[in-house]
């Protein structure tokens, strides 16, 4: 894990100089995957050859490349099509499913010249907040293996903890990057809506998802999000702004920085080591010359009922294609409406099912107005929420998740106070807007997380206080897990 410690501008840095070559890299992280992996179980499938080969390729040519993450080890979350190399979303739909194409961001990654480990587990289909929900292995904290890593994310999370990728990247549809980087004591964005082309993810709920990077600090953060941003002809959601060079942000100077702390945010329901921690964390950007004010968001009571109904609904629609006609596993049956039937029985676990009925039902002749319509209402005045308080401040400054990791298996069989564990990361996904979760203490001794939101295409702002804080914050990343030689 030392050479991962680094970070990526010495590392490439190192490269340069002819002290380290790509391959060590890659050696570095499989060889730490060997150590830690049947402990953590981040990775669903390894790249290993071709890594290889690609490094040796790499080593060739002397790096004399400006690519921002050249040589650099990069886990890519199972939803995320990758040619060639197997994407299951940790479904036994797609069980052997292998894409014919690159999602852009791995497209973008790959222009970069990192260099993709593996796939990486998650809650199938990216439903979940622990990664319990897949269904080929449950991914345990790097901090605590008898705790979950937090979800869909978990995979991507959990790697980048324990040393096994130098960064990864997750997909945000309700906190599925913020909350398990939270947990797991890493950086993890989620960008504006738009930011990031979704064409090649494996949609949950399209009006949400974002693809977002999970790192070991917010420098890292800032050049992998600058990799993958920026308009792309296949999908229609992605916004024609430009892509700063966000590592200018990082200038560690704060002074004059407005700051909105939503008394709703640590209020009922957090735990009160978490509260400590936050707290702790808000003087310190006062001490850097923060200005900071208590706030209202008065809506975000209603964010996770409104989360689950429209999340839902998409889901209902988006995994209908999911058939067992054109890809994944087909039932054997000579029956074609028993086939649709069966296959989806099969193929899709409990979560998942639960998510298409409920999203059906709200989509359905009667009850369309009262649910799915409503919820779009909510989802209205909570954003119109982030507006007001967003126009006279800078950022908006609260926990990540309101408790530290949960043990595995405790909440599995309770989705309602699951749900809840989304509490403080939703509103930002129906809002549209950035938000970044950064390491800020240990409560219970598991990490917390220090949620930072800002406004539209704000991520620039956001990387110059997350990483003032950082640079000043007592804690450092230092997960209990050993390697055979650690």
């Amino acid at each position: 894990m030392p050479l991962f410690e680094e970070g990526l501008v010495r590392l490439k840095q190192k490269i340069h100089n002819k002290e380290i070559k790509a391959s060590d890299l890659v050696d570095e992280a499989f060889t730490r995957i060997n150590e830690v992996d049947d402990k953590v179980k981040a990775f669903l499938t390894l790249n290993e050859d071709q890594a290889k080969a690609e490094a040796r390729k790499l080593d060739e040519q002397a790096l004399t490349s400006d690519a921002l993450l050249a040589g650099m080890p990069i886990g890519l979350k199972d939803n995320l099509v990758t040619k060639g190399l197997k994407t299951t979303c940790a479904s036994r739909i797609l069980e052997n499913y292998d894409p014919i194409y690159d999602a852009t961001v791995v497209e973008k990654v790959r222009a970069e010249q990192a260099i993709t480990i593996g796939k990486l587990n998650m809650d199938e289909f990216a439903m979940g907040s622990s990664t319990e929900n897949s269904a080929y292995a449950k991914t345990r904290n790097p901090w605590d293996t008898d705790r979950v890593p937090g979800g869909s994310s978990g995979g991507s999370a959990a790697a980048v903890a324990a040393g096994e990728v130098l960064f990864a990247l997750g997909t945000d549809t309700g906190g599925s990057i913020r909350q398990p980087s939270a947990f797991c004591g890493v950086v993890g964005m989620k960008p504006t809506y738009g930011r990031v082309s979704r064409f090649g993810v494996v949609a949950f709920a399209s009006s949400l998802d974002q693809v977002g990077p999970i790192t070991r600090t917010v420098e890292d953060n800032a050049y992998l999000l600058e990799a993958i941003s920026g308009l792309d002809a296949h999908d229609s959601t992605s916004a024609n702004v430009a892509v700063p060079n966000y590592a200018k942000a990082l200038t560690g100077e704060i002074k004059g920085l407005r700051v909105a702390i939503p008394k709703e945010y640590l209020g009922e329901g957090i735990d009160a080591a978490v509260k400590d921690q936050i707290k702790a964390a808000i003087r310190q950007l006062e001490a850097l010359g923060a200005e900071c004010e208590e706030v209202s968001l008065p809506h975000s009571q209603y964010a996770v009922p409104a989360y689950y109904i429209i999340a839902s609904s998409e889901a209902s629609a988006n995994l209908a294609r999911f058939d067992g006609v054109r890809y994944g596993v087909r039932a054997d049956t000579n029956d074609l409406i028993e086939m649709y039937k069966k296959s989806r029985s099969e193929g899709f676990g409990d979560e998942v099912k639960r998510r298409i009925m409920l999203g059906t039902f709200a989509l359905s002749s009667g009850y369309y107005d009262a649910y799915y319509k409503k919820a779009q209402q909510a989802r209205t005045l909570i954003k119109q929420d982030f507006e007001k308080v967003l126009e006279n401040h800078d950022i908006i400054v609260g926990p990540t998740t309101p408790t530290p990791a949960f043990k595995v298996g405790e909440l599995i069989d309770d989705p309602l106070t699951m749900y809840a564990n989304d509490l403080l990361t939703i509103p930002v996904n129906l809002a549209g807007v950035p938000a970044i979760s950064v390491p800020c203490g240990l409560a219970d001794g598991m990490p917390v997380g220090l949620q930072m939101i800002g406004r539209p295409f704000g991520e620039e702002t956001l990387y110059r206080a997350a990483y003032a804080y950082e640079q000043t914050a007592s804690f450092k990343l230092a997960p209990a897990i050993k390697g055979a030689n650690d």
